[in-house]
């Protein structure tokens, strides 16, 4: 009769602790990861990709001896060493699109949370299937403000959006008069007043072309011209001819990477000369871009990395060295905040000891990463839990970069924030 006794409660026990067990120790953790895979951001697409697969390389162990705590674990520690699985997936561009396969990951492959998306107008729909279902969606790379303005509660963005970039540019803008600038005397503001903006018509292009015209205002600068144009367009003639009619000492852009490219040949093919050329990142920090040579040479363009970074952050020359032998060449921002967004999700894991959606949802809200562990030049990440931008980091920061040739090979040199200027600033532009 003991012996029943004791092999019935051994047998309890066994069936009480089961469950508990094989949840608390699971051996991999899906995070779905949507982006332009093919398409007219497919090269950012790319980018993207090889930076979230390094991070997750580091963080499951693959590659010893970099400097940063996730590395250091070979897997989520506080989930027995359980390794991170991305499971990628194309959304082309199409916001549609982008909602179904997010429904599809959380539902066929039961994803633990999403990565993505780059394209805003893809990020608005993917997060609101995420927040529809409660599953924490992790934002590393869209811009458009609107997307931390909706008191979404599954939805954080490790970023800085377009805003805070905008207001850089015309501190820059603002500097430049005020003889900041490194390497360049004060320009008198009624020469560089005059402004002609051209952004794509979609989420994220749109809200640019509203903090440019709000920023302008502030800050005492002429719009003279503020143009929106259809993404993926096969002819920009049109555009850039209204844009050269208003004559302005800059030209400002917001275009992913084909119409960025298309639109510097056609301000090349029309001999236009402004003083000044801004990229608001995007297509302006692409490989592809930088491959049209001389022609970018004196562009500025916003970013949150440039390779230039690795002068002032040993880890980010660590993990930049390991990127350039991953894709042959350097991390840009679309790669370094990648990186960085799968990076916060091993933290925000770890924080959390469980995959279980509303321990994520406390971690996320109450997680700080130092400064120290990122790639990206930010004083760190964590995220708004009250106000008007909930889940936005707010301790990230922007950098303005120009195309500079040193040695034959055109490179990015940071000109902003001045006291961490690489460069004298090329200025005026050469002008086509």
């Amino acid at each position: 009769m003991r012996k029943v006794v004791i092999f019935a409660a051994v047998a309890l026990l066994a069936v009480c602790l089961a469950p508990a067990m094989a949840w608390s120790a699971p051996k991999e953790i899906k995070i779905g990861v949507i982006y332009p895979l093919s398409g007219g951001a497919a090269a950012a697409g790319r980018e993207l990709r090889a930076g979230a697969e390094l991070a997750a390389d580091i963080a499951n162990g693959l590659i010893p001896g970099v400097n940063m705590t996730m590395a250091k674990n070979a897997g989520i520690k506080s989930l027995g060493g359980a390794k991170i699985k991305l499971i990628f997936k194309d959304h082309q561009g199409n916001p549609q699109l982008g909602a179904d396969l997010a429904k599809k990951l959380i539902l066929d492959d039961k994803v633990v949370g999403i990565l993505g998306c780059y394209h805003s107008s893809v990020t608005k729909t993917v997060s609101a299937v995420a927040e529809r279902y409660g599953i924490p969606m992790i934002n590393g790379s869209s811009t458009s403000p609107d997307l931390t303005k909706r008191g979404f509660k599954w939805f954080w963005r490790t970023t800085p959006h377009d805003k805070w970039f905008t207001k850089d540019l015309f501190e820059f803008l603002s500097g430049l008069s005020k003889g900041k600038v490194r390497g360049v005397k004060a320009v008198p503001k009624d020469q560089i007043s005059r402004l002609a903006a051209a952004c794509e018509k979609t989420e994220w292009g749109s809200h640019v072309a509203i903090e440019i015209a709000s920023f302008a205002k502030e800050y005492g600068f002429t719009l003279a011209a503020n143009i929106l144009y259809a993404s993926k367009s096969p002819d920009l003639s049109s555009e850039v001819q209204s844009l050269i009619a208003a004559k302005p000492a800059a030209m400002l852009f917001a275009s992913y990477t084909s119409d960025a490219i298309l639109m510097i040949k056609t301000l090349k093919s029309m001999k236009a000369k402004p003083k000044i050329i801004w990229g608001q990142d995007a297509g302006f920090d692409k490989p592809e871009f930088v491959a049209l040579g001389d022609d970018v040479v004196g562009i500025l363009t916003r970013s949150v990395f440039l390779p230039s970074v690795t002068k002032m952050k040993p880890l980010a020359g660590q993990v930049n060295a390991l990127f350039i032998k991953k894709m042959g060449h350097d991390l840009d921002g679309a790669s370094a905040r990648a990186f960085t967004g799968l990076q916060t999700w091993v933290h925000v894991l770890e924080k959390a000891g469980s995959t279980d959606p509303k321990a994520i949802q406390k971690a996320c809200n109450t997680i700080t990463i130092p400064g120290k562990e990122l790639v990206v030049p930010w004083v760190g990440i964590k995220f708004s839990t009250k106000g008007d931008e909930i889940g936005q980091n707010v301790l990230g920061g922007g950098l303005i970069g120009q195309y500079q040739k040193k040695g034959g090979k055109v490179v990015l040199e940071v000109v902003y924030p001045f006291d961490i200027a690489t460069a004298d600033m090329i200025f005026p532009l050469k002008g086509y």
